[in-house]
Parts: structure tokens; C-alpha cells; sequence
């Protein structure tokens, strides 16, 4: 089993910057990706960023590159994702999720998630 739990969000003026964090914990040997996603009420789950565990490779939505970045801290088994130039659209509850295959954007390929961190952006 892996166990990822989430923090970090808050409410935040638009133009700030935000860190999450998600804590690695259990079986990380078999985690192969990470990656953040977020979800707002009445909509599907939205792919936010990426990354290969074992060699840092990340990958981005076209919404946030250039804003959002996704790192690992391999020592503490935490995924980070540093949120810059946050805008109101880009409030919504962020998950942090694992596969222990090379998925992609896909929540469905993700076998585990943690419970959600709230961010929330205002004008």
C-alpha cells in the first residue's frame, strides 16, 4: 500500500504563490509516477502536473505551465507542487496521486490518492 497525504492549501489573493506538499509514506518502491490533480464541484477530475519518481521527468497541463512547478524531495518521500502567479480559476480541491506504472494525465491509471487539499484563489 502507499499512503500520500496533502497540505498546503489555503486562501490566497490572485498573483500569490503557493507550495503543496504531499507525503510519501508505505510501499514507495512500487510508485513509478506522481502527480497532481484538481477537481471543482460538478466537474471530472483535471490533470495538473507530473513527475517519474525515479528520475525527475515531469509533465504539465497546458493551463498551468510556466506557473506551476512539480518537484521531489527523495529523502523526505514528499512531492511538491510550487503554484506561482495563482489565478481565481485555479481554486479548486488538489489531489496528490500515484501509479505504479508510467501514466500520464489520466486519473484512471493512478491507483492511489490522498484526500485532498483546498486551494482557493480571489480576485
Amino acid at each position: 500500500q502507499v499512503h500520500l497525504v496533502e497540505s498546503g492549501g489555503r486562501l490566497v489573493q490572485a498573483g500569490d504563490s503557493l507550495r503543496l506538499s504531499c507525503a510519501v509514506s508505505g510501499r514507495t518502491f512500487t510508485t513509478y509516477t506522481m502527480a497532481w490533480f484538481r477537481q471543482c464541484p460538478g466537474k471530472e477530475r483535471e490533470f495538473v502536473a507530473g513527475i517519474y519518481w525515479s528520475v525527475g521527468n515531469t509533465f504539465y497541463a497546458d493551463s498551468v505551465k510556466g506557473r506551476f512547478t512539480i518537484s521531489k524531495d527523495n529523502p523526505k518521500n514528499t512531492v511538491y507542487l510550487q503554484m506561482n502567479s495563482l489565478k481565481p480559476e485555479d481554486t479548486a480541491l488538489y489531489y496528490c496521486a500515484a501509479s505504479p506504472y508510467r501514466a500520464m494525465d489520466k486519473a484512471h491509471t493512478y491507483a492511489y490518492w490522498g484526500q485532498g487539499t483546498q486551494v482557493t484563489v480571489s480576485s
